[in-house]
């Protein structure tokens, strides 16, 4: 799922199978674009592997009132609306991972509640009286500085202390121009079946200006773009 062979890569893929074992939370910091959801999933691959689920939640896609119950669940009646007892994100991840992609867009109400079943390892649905407890290993990504979000009071610090247990930084494709060659070759495939046509090639002096392209906008997903 990780394509390339530059030192980045390897470097990445290093850190991978060193943390992917380790039930700690680990946060991916990267740029929009470079793949921190391949890197969750390969670290689930390595860790709990097939025998468990892995949830991805995108936390900025979250409409700020449902963060709770899409999160912790909730129990019928709880709201308007909820007419059965519903699992949450926690729940469903079972002894599995839940990635939390773009963290740094939780409201800071839901970072103080995430915050609180890190520490607890526990949940309470929306509307319910009995704490129940939670295994699945957090893994969350940003492209955001949260630091810089932090002393600008948007994130909280408990928070992020809680998550950067281990670090992974997934690096820029223009910190890997190297690798254009083998991506382009795997993304002209995966376009070809998405869009159901006959695999194309592409000409050395076409890959070659690929290369020389820095791909600031969106990374991966802009070279793919491209090629689409």
């Amino acid at each position: 799922s990780l394509i390339g062979n530059s030192a980045p890569m390897r470097s990445l893929r290093d850190a991978i199978a060193r943390v992917a074992p380790i039930p700690g939370s680990v946060l991916i910091v990267a740029e929009s674009g470079t793949g921190k959801e391949l890197v969750a999933r390969e670290l689930h691959r390595l860790g709990p592997g097939e025998r468990a689920p892995l949830v991805a939640v995108n936390s900025a896609a979250l409409p700020e009132q449902l963060v709770e119950s899409e999160l912790f669940g909730h129990e019928r009646g709880a709201f308007t609306g909820a007419d059965r007892l519903r699992r949450g994100a926690f729940e469903n991840a079972g002894n599995g991972t839940l990635f939390l992609d773009e963290v740094g867009e939780l409201p800071l109400p839901a970072q103080a509640k995430l915050l609180r079943v890190l520490e607890e390892r526990k949940v309470m649905r929306v509307g319910g009286d009995r704490a129940i407890a939670i295994t699945a290993r957090v893994v969350a990504a940003t492209n955001r500085d949260l630091e810089h979000e932090v002393e600008a009071g948007r994130f909280r610090q408990d928070l992020y202390y809680r998550l950067n247990v281990h670090m992974l930084r997934v690096p820029p494709l223009r910190e890997r121009l190297s690798d254009i060659p083998v991506l382009v070759d795997h993304l002209l495939r995966t376009i070809a079946s998405h869009l159901r046509v006959r695999p194309k090639t592409i000409a050395p002096e076409a890959v070659e200006l690929l290369a020389a392209y820095d791909w600031r906008k969106n990374n991966v997903r802009e070279l793919r773009n491209c090629l689409e």
